[in-house]
């Protein structure tokens, strides 16, 4: 994608070829053991799929499981855009922003 759009201004299909894109790019630069961009790359994705989300399915006060961080749990305070500021239960309560794409509701699954 030659086009550097602001995923806020992709369709989903855009948003979708995004992921897979940086995905692909992601499991490169892992193989090729370069963690740095692999980080990167994996962010980017997170975000990307972030907006493919609705921020109003996310409650302030609500309590939610983080993506790939077992046992972690995050309070939302207020969300802003695509990210649900809040703080993690259990430890220091400082303030952090995630993307909404990395949250998952307590009664999914496990």
């Amino acid at each position: 994608m030659s086009e550097h759009k602001p995923y806020s201004q992709m369709d989903e299909t855009e948003l979708r070829n995004e992921i897979a894109r940086l995905k692909e790019k992601a499991r490169k630069a892992e193989q090729l053991g370069i963690v740095n961009e692999f980080a990167v790359l994996e962010r980017k994705a997170i975000m990307a799929a972030s907006f493919l989300l609705d921020p109003k399915d996310f409650k302030p006060g609500e309590v939610y499981r983080v993506e790939g961080d077992p046992n972690v749990y995050f309070q939302i305070d207020y969300l802003k855009g695509n990210f649900a500021w809040g703080y993690r239960m259990g430890g220091d309560k400082y303030t952090e922003a995630l993307p909404i794409s990395m949250l998952r509701p307590l009664k999914e699954g496990k």
